[in-house]
């Protein structure tokens, strides 16, 4: 395993252009192609010295990380920001790229909220953007087609808008991940406060950008504080989260994004706005036996299946248990990312309840901003590890290998699994 000192401790188409023709889909509320491709033009006349700032600038992804990016900011005139147009070029061409982009309202403010999807990109390729002519130049990376080198991305929950948060969100940039998951939880906005919400945005848009300038891209799962009432709501009842990730979320609280044939993330819904029995589950079985030979198979929720705060006999917890954990155990997933209880915990592979080395491990619970102080191992045995402290997990995959790194928002490493794919038996 190969880590250096510092992730630790600090823990418009050109002929000639090598980009290729990459598409555009320009979104509202649903994916879908309903624009042109773009328009080519050889020498961009951009400005000198920028004078616009797109509020929130933030990469996602609705699809394939590897040739697709998603962008989304936020503007005060609906004309104004279409007027700006997303310029992009692969970087060391010379040839830019125009494409338009789709505004909608951003709920509950007068603010608008701008989204285009970049399509046929190359694999493992920075480009840079620019959105008009007035703006700074930042940039994106795309994901590897195939894991011919090491994979790095980050996953934690329960954020906020703390200075923790921040302090966590800055460690984050300074490991330079492909992305982050965020299991829920983002701003504690409770699907009534816009201001909260904004701040979130800004906040990230401001700290999470790599050691090479790259937006470092934003993938969520749905927590009990994105909606108004926590659990069992329609989605209106969570009118941000669903306003910024619905190109992935198009019609429920779950979701799966592909990264070629090497890592599966499957996003879940513990309660919120999709049902724990009925449907997901039935997605849940169908999703995982189309997967269950990908080599890296990582399953998100907000909720934790085996908590190291809260009582482990909730009604919800024992849903998840009894429904989702042997669909998990039968498909081979290789982790469950859990969130909700704000404390460190990696639990022992547990295999129907049980420790077991045929298990799942289970890492969690949500302390990217929120603090508590969680039960130990002579309390629940199922805990192989817990501890009081803010901290994001470092996820390393170096070939058949795997290293889960939980880091303290002062850098300092509080656990570290290696795992590798069990072999079927």
């Amino acid at each position: 395993m190969n880590l250096d000192r510092r992730h630790f401790l600090h823990s418009s188409l050109v002929l000639g252009s090598s980009a290729g023709l990459a598409g555009l889909t320009a979104l509202g509320g649903l994916s879908g192609l309903v624009g042109p491709t773009g328009q080519a033009l050889a020498a961009p006349m951009f400005a000198d010295n920028p004078t616009f700032q797109p509020r929130a600038l933030m990469a996602t992804w609705q699809r394939d990380p590897t040739t697709t990016m998603t962008l989304q900011w936020l503007g005060t005139s609906k004309e104004d920001g279409l007027s700006r147009n997303l310029w992009y070029r692969r970087s060391g061409d010379d040839a830019w790229l125009e494409v338009p982009h789709t505004a909608r309202p951003f709920p509950q403010t007068e603010l608008w909220q701008f989204r285009a999807e970049l399509t046929g990109l190359a694999p493992d390729t920075t480009y840079r953007i620019r959105i008009g002519l007035d703006s700074p130049q930042a940039s994106i990376r795309t994901m590897p087609a195939k894991a011919t080198s090491e994979i790095t991305f980050i996953s934690g929950g329960d954020s906020g808008t703390g200075s923790a948060s921040r302090r966590t969100n800055k460690l984050a940039a300074l490991q330079s991940p492909r992305f982050v998951l965020l299991g829920g939880d983002l701003a504690y906005e409770n699907g009534k406060s816009a201001d909260t919400f904004l701040k979130f945005l800004d906040h990230y848009a401001a700290d999470l950008r790599d050691d090479k300038g790259h937006l470092i891209p934003l993938v969520a799962c749905l927590g009990n504080h994105e909606v108004d009432g926590a659990y069992d709501k329609p989605r209106e009842k969570a009118p941000f989260f669903y306003a910024m990730f619905d190109g992935l979320y198009t019609d429920t609280g779950y979701a799966t994004l592909d990264f070629g044939d090497y890592l599966s993330l499957v996003l879940l819904d513990s309660g919120h706005t999709s049902k724990v029995v009925g449907d997901q589950t039935d997605w849940l079985l169908r999703t995982l036996k189309e997967r269950e030979e990908r080599p890296n198979l990582f399953v998100a929720n907000h909720v934790p299946m085996y908590p190291c705060v809260r009582s482990a006999n909730g009604s919800l917890n024992e849903a998840m248990r009894e429904h989702w954990s042997p669909l998990l155990e039968r498909y081979n997933v290789d982790a469950v990312l859990e969130h909700h209880d704000h404390a460190f915990k990696r639990t022992h592979r547990l295999l129907d309840g049980l420790i077991d080395e045929r298990g799942i491990p289970y890492l969690g619970d949500g302390s990217w901003g929120q603090i508590r102080n969680p039960e130990g191992p002579d309390k629940r045995p199922f805990l192989a590890k817990s501890t009081q402290s803010y901290h994001l997990s470092l996820h390393r995959i170096e070939g058949p290998d795997r290293y889960h790194l939980a880091l303290s928002d002062l850098g300092k490493v509080v656990d570290i699994l290696h795992t590798r794919k069990l072999a079927r038996t």
